[in-house]
């Protein structure tokens, strides 16, 4: 996995590169956690049969053919060299492998230091730096070990419209994202509050679309209190799955947002209330070293049994971060009644409700019509040839970030 890297020289170095992986082991082993306190999982390739049960048989095969290339590009961000589709198949194996474990009681929570990073792979694409999806790999090998249920929680910066786009018809895989959106202006555009699933699958793809940036610890973690958690118990899930992306930390160049490593720790923290605390943490992205490092540790001691590294008092959210949180909570709370007293609590103390809640119906029937924001190749079939037209031969906005 530190063989795939970008090998066309460029003058500013590929943000997900190698030296993210070096930068947490030797965090994890300078905070006497690795290899000492952690089992080490043998890795393996995944294999094509796995495989095809998350992506089509084309997309496995594309990502196969880049081992007879010096490099390629399956968008002008997404890179693979001739080590890259080994890189991907360890990745997704060691994830699937972890979750089998897991579920078979051999072990009660894993961390699966991996790149490529996987959550923006969809069925039929590779994009924003990722090749196999991961965390969608590890939620049916989760399910093929026994698993009735699993829940995958999305804290990346980016959307994970590849893991949605995967288990968007899925009852028995409920998908829940917290990432910057700006109203489809921040990469990759999708995962509005009001895309919610498709046919037995709706209600069971929950999205937290923070409208601006700088978003730091209190939003989160009030988001957590107030919509994940809820949501999660009712689920009851048998494995909860963190697609555990860093670039919302403090620090990170792509993401911009202010979550701090004791924010991380305590979300961490508070989904070991689910599935009798087996967590599966799988890296995604994150960009600043420091931060990736310092956050995944502080991950990985909640895993190794120690508390977060503060308290979890009720935490006061921004004015954007509790709007956001309204949003969510009117949508959603036609499919989990959970929700129902707690919106109606919130919204008694904010006040009357601004219109953009109270008819997010018709908000929905709009953006139906129109199309909306966010890049039409979703809607269409995210044909590769399709998506370098629409984005790749035009500038982006000042706001869209691309990457993991």
């Amino acid at each position: 996995m530190l063989l795939h890297s970008e090998m066309e020289i460029k003058p500013n170095p590929h943000p997900e590169r190698p030296n993210r992986l070096r930068a947490i082991a030797a965090s994890l082993a300078a905070a006497g956690i690795f290899p000492s306190k952690c089992a080490l999982v043998p890795p393996r390739e995944t294999t094509k049969e796995e495989l095809v049960m998350v992506h089509t048989s084309d997309h496995v095969e594309s990502v196969e053919q880049t081992k007879n290339m010096l490099y390629s590009y399956f968008t002008s961000d997404t890179y693979a060299n001739g080590h890259s589709a080994c890189a991907a198949k360890l990745a997704a194996g060691l994830c699937a492998d972890l979750a089998s474990l897991m579920v078979s009681e051999h072990f009660q929570n894993g961390f699966a230091l991996v790149r490529p990073p996987g959550h923006h792979a969809g069925v039929k694409q590779a994009m924003g730096f990722c090749l196999h999806n991961n965390a969608a790999v590890a939620a049916l090998a989760a399910q093929k070990a026994g698993a009735k249920k699993v829940l995958i929680v999305d804290w990346d910066v980016h959307h994970g419209n590849g893991t949605q786009e995967i288990f968007e018809g899925n009852k028995s895989v409920l998908y829940i994202s917290l990432h910057r959106h700006e109203d489809g202006s921040f990469y990759p555009g999708t995962g509005a509050a009001d895309e919610v699933g498709v046919l037995d699958g709706k209600g069971f793809s929950v999205n937290i679309p923070w409208s601006c940036g700088g978003v730091g610890d209190n939003d989160y973690i009030f988001a957590f209190q107030h919509v994940v958690l809820p949501i999660a118990t009712e689920f009851a899930p048998d494995i909860t799955i963190i697609s555990a992306g860093f670039d919302a930390a403090r620090g990170d160049p792509l993401g911009c947002c202010d979550v701090t490593p004791a924010g991380y720790s305590q979300m961490t923290s508070m989904l070991t209330a689910c599935s009798e605390g087996k967590l599966l943490v799988i890296l995604e992205g994150g960009y600043n070293l420091r931060s990736i490092s310092s956050s995944a540790t502080e991950v990985v001691k909640v895993l190794l049994g120690d508390g977060p590294s503060y308290g979890t008092n009720a935490a006061a959210p921004s004015k954007e971060g509790m709007q956001t949180a309204l949003q969510v909570l009117d949508i959603q709370q036609k499919y989990w009644p959970v929700l129902v007293p707690i919106f109606a609590s919130l919204q008694a103390q904010q006040g009357p409700t601004s219109s953009k809640y109270v008819n997010a119906e018709n908000k929905l029937k709009r953006r139906m019509l129109t199309g909306g924001p966010g890049p039409v190749w979703w809607k269409w079939g995210s044909k590769r040839l399709l998506y370098e037209v629409l984005f790749e031969g035009r500038r982006p906005r000042k706001s869209r970030a691309k990457g993991e």
